[in-house]
């Protein structure tokens, strides 16, 4: 499971089964999880336990992270 990041508590990583799947980044912090897709654009496929303001919150960290979490991925599974 490598970790990409680590910001504001919050754990951004990917499994390394995962690479057949389009590009993705799965989140934690304590008990909550979620999964955004990145290509082809940013959606979030799931989150379970973030309030409102966190989801907003994960949302801008992937933002503005977007072209490190892509790289992280591409080196990792390319």
């Amino acid at each position: 499971m490598p970790t990409v990041l680590r910001i504001k508590g919050y754990r951004f990583y990917f499994f390394s089964n995962e690479g057949n799947e389009p590009k993705h980044i799965h989140i934690e912090k304590a008990e909550a999880s979620g999964k955004i897709w990145l290509e082809p654009s940013v959606e979030i496929e799931y989150f379970y336990g973030f309030t409102a303001r966190e989801l907003k919150e994960v949302k801008e960290i992937v933002i503005n992270n977007l072209e490190l979490l892509k790289n992280a991925w591409d080196e990792y599974f390319e």
